[in-house]
């Protein structure tokens, strides 16, 4: 398979939760495959911006590789990060309003989940090709605040270190009603949250020439 791109994810475990994402967004990031969703009026289309993404919490945004870099050299600088990191360790999920989308994030902040994504975006950067005017002058458009732009220019994501926030996007922008009205019915669909939530394994996963993405491998967090 040829992919465009590469990111590390957290991607749920076989379980409800996985069931629950793929089925939702209509896409099996994990399988590589459509998924067939629930018949709920509107929810092909209050998705469609995430599905291509699938169900996943991001670590390292997307990036194009870099010039000599392969995917094998990736896998491998992957399985090393991997290994010299635990499982990060957070408070429950929960449903929450992120600006103008829905997406489950971490009931309490959590240092765990910012330094393993914090190493990701790091340890890795060097598997990142330089961004394009355009990839820059498309992130500019959301005016972003200085230490933004910073980590624009440094680490090719304006989202990242400080300015992080861990969360698994459910829905696209929605208007306030709309977040509403599908706060509701997510409400309704959602598996039981555990007590705590645990991320045990780095996904690297690739973006398709169909413009979908894949997993590709997980990595056990064994630090």
């Amino acid at each position: 398979m040829s992919y465009t791109r590469f990111a590390i994810y957290y991607v749920p475990p076989d379980g409800a939760m996985a069931d629950f994402g793929a089925a939702w967004l209509g896409w099996d990031i994990a399988g590589g495959e459509a998924a067939a969703q629930p018949n709920i009026a509107g929810l092909g289309d209050v998705t469609m911006t995430p599905r291509k993404y699938g169900f996943h919490g991001t670590l390292k945004p997307p990036f194009r590789l870099a010039e000599g870099q392969s995917l094998s050299s990736l896998k491998d600088a992957v399985a090393t990060l991997a290994a010299g990191h635990a499982p990060a360790v957070s408070g429950p999920l929960k449903l929450s309003g992120l600006g103008r989308f829905l997406a489950l994030i971490p009931s309490r902040p959590t240092d765990d989940l910012a330094k393993l994504a914090a190493a990701c975006v790091m340890d890795l950067d060097r598997f990142r090709a330089p961004m394009s005017d355009a990839e820059l002058a498309r992130r500019r458009a959301a005016d972003l605040a200085p230490h933004q732009e910073a980590h624009l220019i440094q680490w090719g994501y304006p989202y990242v270190l400080d300015a992080f926030r861990f969360h698994l996007t459910l829905t696209g922008e929605l208007s306030p009603k709309e977040l509403s009205h599908w706060e509701t019915v997510l409400t309704t669909h959602l598996p039981p949250l555990a007590d705590l939530f645990v991320v045990r394994e780095l996904a690297l996963v690739g973006e398709r020439t169909d413009g979908l993405f894949e997993m590709i491998h997980r990595y056990a967090l064994t630090g």
